[in-house]
This record gives C-alpha cells, structure tokens and sequence, in this order.
C-alpha cells in the first residue's frame, strides 16, 4: 500500500518536518510513500509531531536549503536521505559519490545560487502611497526561496516600507512585520523611476572598460536578469564604447606623472613593520577582529629564542574571557602532555594561527566555531612577524589549521605526522589537544594521549639537531602582553 503525504505548495519545511517524525517512527520505508505538493489534493495523512527525531547538522541544513529547490522529488530524496541516516548510515553526507548524496549537493549548490542572486539582483523602485515612501520589486527566482530570503531584506532595509513580487510569492514589510504573500505578477510591480535612472548613472560611471568580459558577466549575471535590472539597459552600450574608453584611458595614461617606485615603497613597509614582539602584540591588540565573533586578542606567552613554539588553531571560550593562550580544557591537557614528555611549559612559546575566538552565540553558551581559510590567510601575517621575532629552533603545529598557516596550504595531520619544513623553518606536526578531548573512547583517548606526550618529546629531541637553529636576525627586545 502506498502513502500520499500532501504538503503546502512550495517549501513547506514544517510540514515535512512533521511528516517525516511521524514515518519514521512507524518504520514506514521510502518506497512505500507518494510525496506531494499540488494543491488540492487529498491528503491520506495528517501526521501530528508526536516522535522527536535527531538529526546531524549535516542533514538539517541539507534539509533545510532543498524543501525550497523547484524539483517535484525534492521531498522523497530528502526522506531516504533521512531514513538511511536513521538506520545506521549516519556519515552519509560525507560520501559525496553516493549517488543521492550527489544529486542532493548539485540541488543544494542550485539552491543557494538561487538565493545569492536574489539578494545581488533585487532591485527596488519607489513609489508613493498616502504621502508616504514605498519600495516595490519584481525578481523571478528559479525556486522556492522567497521565506528563506526574508531575513536578509529585513536586516538590509529594516528602516524602509518594501514588498518583492515574484511568482513563487510575496514578501511585505512594513517597517515592523513581515508578511509572507500569495504568488504575484510582474504588471503588479511598480514602474521605472528616478531612483533608477541615478543607480544607472552611478553603473556607467564605475564601469571599467578594460576589464571588460562579458563571457564572466552572463555568468555572474545571466541575462534572464537582465530585464528586472536598471543596470542592464546601459550594458550593450557599454559594451560597444568599450574599445574607444579604452584607447582614451591609455592616452591620459601617458600623460600622468610617474608612478612611485614600487621597490622603494617595499622597502618603506619593512622598515615601518614591528622591529620587537611588544610592538607586534600592540598591533594585534589594536587590530579589529578578522573573525565572527572575537572580542579581544588572545596574544602568544613565552621566552623569545625557545627549542619549541607550540601553534595552536584558536583562543577558546576560557582563553577569551583569561586573555592567555591553552588554559581552558585542551590547555590543561597539553600541560599534562607536556610534564609527560618532560618539558616545563614556562619554557616553550605558546601561540595561535588566529589571535581572537571565532563563535556562535547559543542563547549564554558561546560555541567553537572554526575559523576557514580566508580568516587563517588574514591571521598568516601577524603569525610569521611571530616567528621572525621570537625565533623558535622548533615550531610545533598542533592540528590542521596550524599546519595551514605555517605551511600555506592544507594537509592531513595524520599522513604528515612527524617532522615538517614551514617555509624553511624546522617544524614538527601533531594532533592538537582538543582532538584527544573529543574521543568518545577512554581507552582510545588513553593511548591516543600517549602518542601526543610522545610527538612532544620527539619535537624536544629534534630542537637539538644543528640543522634546527633559526637563521641569524637582529636581537630583539623581550615581549610583554
């Protein structure tokens, strides 16, 4: 016997949240279920959110972005996904060439584009209503991404009273509620006005002819778009003066004066960078966070000239609210891993690839959230005036984002274990201490805490090799935080 499940047209998450609970608890299988979203139909089940369901992040937020992809099966792909997942496949979405998980990521991937050109390419003409401003825009989105979009605009116009029509639905906010609207038609949309024509003008004049591509252009702004965008009646135009804006920019070229001497101005940035590690930590302190979330520096501690520098990925919780680097719950591990492979700490540097606390707020808890590689790229700079200054024999990378910013690109820790080249700095890459933490197994973590006092002392043996010792650099001053 086959089950209809009829849900809301469009993206009705919360009904399929609620009819998902209720399948699973009665073991009812993919293929004995008939999904639909056409309105009117009747519904053989009406099931009540009677059985909590836990799912990984991974499949909520799949779930999540694909009830709003355009796709009539998005709804019985997403439930074998979850049915496979409760019944023992719960690392399934890391299998990216399982063949479900592939279509999932392709319509996930269709969905999120979906969203980031509506938030690029809405654009919205005043018009008056009762002596008051009011912002209307047409958008036509290749899916169901209408709600999901709403708190963008919200948040980017909050102060504004707007409406975007398309025929997937409506939004309507009133500067304090949003509404969410029926399907609309691009006639109900407001005609061109002077707020269009001064967003044209601006267009035209930042308009840079000699990086004209118009191959890259149809990419970031299919032409499909075109006819809701001011911008895009001045293209064409744009296009074909191009060659001649051009010839005219190379002419004024000629005629400036001379550049400044490209050399020099290198010259003039290393001499204006920090020549001691109290200076550094100033501008470390002083620098805006480059992460979500951070509050205030978490700044290395050490003896300058060390056999060993420690690098961790990032302060934490504890290390954010302390001012100091490894005293939360990985840093009293690493202490125990350090007495363990005989070495004080008061006598290795200890530092981070990135100096502030990337996190989410979860009502009062502040939760660990890893810094990408963008923000590792941006933190990179401050890290090797570290090193330049305090001058390790060893530097130890205690985890992959570590191993990131010493060596520049990503590696596995586990096949790269061991002793390691950072751009011509004598190095040594291990677990970081976290990673003991989050071992579900004591015995596991036992033995897995051994290796880590070992890689330690490894490290500590190596410091000793003559081919350690730093390239000669002029003495620097003692640091203080």
């Amino acid at each position: 016997m086959t089950l209809t499940v009829c849900l809301k047209p469009g993206a009705d998450l919360n009904g399929f949240r609620l009819a998902v609970r209720w399948l699973v608890a009665r073991k009812i299988e993919p293929g004995a279920i008939f999904w639909s979203d056409a309105a009117g139909l009747f519904a053989q089940v009406q099931p009540e959110d009677d059985s909590p369901l836990t799912l990984s992040r991974a499949v909520s937020d799949m779930v999540s972005h694909i009830v709003c992809h355009s796709d009539p099966e998005r709804f019985a792909l997403l439930y074998e996904l979850i049915w496979r997942f409760t019944h023992g496949e719960t690392h399934l979405c890391e299998v990216h060439s399982d063949p479900l998980i592939y279509r999932l990521e392709r319509m996930e991937k269709s969905v999120r584009r979906d969203l980031h050109k509506m938030h690029a390419f809405v654009r919205f003409r005043k018009v008056e209503r009762q002596g008051d401003e009011r912002f209307i825009s047409w958008f036509e989105p290749a899916h169901f991404i209408v709600e999901a979009s709403a708190g963008f605009f919200v948040e980017r116009f909050t102060s504004l009273d707007w409406a975007i029509l398309t025929p997937k639905g409506s939004l309507h906010w009133d500067r304090t509620r949003l509404t969410v609207g029926p399907p609309a038609e691009a006639g109900d949309a407001a005609p061109d006005d002077v707020f269009e024509d001064g967003w044209r003008r601006y267009y035209e004049s930042t308009f840079n002819p000699a990086r004209l591509n118009p191959d890259l252009m149809r990419s970031y702004m299919a032409k499909k778009y075109w006819r809701n965008l001011p911008e895009a009646k001045s293209i064409l135009e744009l296009i074909r003066q191009a060659p001649s804006r051009v010839r005219q920019m190379v002419q004024r070229e000629t005629q400036m004066p001379r550049k400044r001497d490209p050399v020099k101005a290198v010259e003039r940035m290393r001499d204006q960078a920090p020549r001691s590690l109290a200076a550094l930590n100033r501008l470390i302190v002083e620098a805006a966070p480059m992460v979500k979330g951070g509050t205030r520096a978490v700044l290395g501690e050490g003896p300058l000239h060390p056999s060993l520098m420690l690098v961790g990925e990032q302060p934490g919780d504890v290390e954010d609210i302390e001012g100091r680097p490894f005293v939360g719950p990985a840093g009293k591990l690493l202490d125990r891993a350090l007495a363990e492979a005989g070495i004080e700490r008061s006598q290795v540097y200890i530092t981070n690839a990135v100096k502030h606390f990337k996190f989410e707020q979860r009502g009062k808890r502040r939760l660990h959230a890893k810094p990408n590689a963008g923000e590792v790229k941006h933190y990179r700079w401050w890290l090797q005036k570290e090193l330049d200054l305090v001058r390790p024999r060893v530097v130890v990378a205690l985890g992959a984002t570590a191993v990131l910013a010493l060596k520049g690109k990503a590696l596995p820790v586990g096949k790269n274990r061991g002793r390691a080249d950072f751009e011509g700095r004598c190095g040594f890459i291990t677990v970081h201490p976290s990673y003991l933490l989050r071992m579900p197994d004591e015995h596991e973590r036992q033995r897995a805490f051994r290796d880590f006092a070992h890689d330690l002392e490894a490290a500590l043996k190596l410091s000793k090799n003559r081919d350690c010792a730093p390239e000669d650099h002029p003495r620097v001053e003692s640091h203080s935080h």
